[in-house]
């Protein structure tokens, strides 16, 4: 069980770390565009969807990265006022409750739109340039289920620690 937990975290702890170099990405199609704008007059039809799909490419490969290092935000009014046994346990409460079903809706839901995307060839319609959806649909689905398999891994430390007392690493 250890070698199954440490292998969902080093594969969310590097598709996260490989996530902060679409940072730089976009940082160079931000600068550009605004050069091809202002220096140049001639603004790009492409560079504003690019922005946007890199942009979410970013959030999606970083939240496995998130939860897996305790970065997601909560309410802490009630949640740090209790044991680390009771925050265990509210935590496993509210992942059967909340985090389990959404996520599955959505995974399930995320994998579908991309299927639909790869068979039917569909394109992005924010801009005359007509992107198609595949690659973007496609990293939302693997973050999804990326986020979903850290999410498992939490759940199976949080029982784990609510039980016996003891943390498993």
């Amino acid at each position: 069980m250890r070698r199954i937990l440490k292998i969902v975290d080093t594969i969310s702890e590097k598709v996260g770390s490989a996530g902060r170099w679409f940072c730089v990405a976009l940082i160079l199609v931000g600068v550009f565009e605004v050069t091809m704008r202002y220096v140049f007059n001639a603004p790009t039809i492409w560079a504003y969807e690019t922005s946007s799909m890199i942009g979410g490419t970013i959030y999606a490969l970083g939240w496995a990265y998130a939860l897996l290092h305790k970065s997601h935000i909560r309410v802490d009014v009630f949640f740090s006022r209790l044991s680390l046994r009771g925050q265990a346990i509210a935590d496993s409460i509210l992942a059967l409750i909340l985090f389990f079903p959404l996520m599955g809706l959505m995974a399930e839901r995320s994998i579908f739109w991309a299927w639909r995307a790869w068979s039917r060839g569909l394109v992005m319609m924010e801009s005359y340039w007509y992107a198609p959806q595949w690659p973007f649909r496609t990293i939302l689905a693997i973050g999804i289920c990326l986020l979903l398999l850290q999410g498992i891994a939490k759940f199976v430390r949080d029982v784990h620690f609510a039980v016996k007392g003891t943390t498993i690493d």
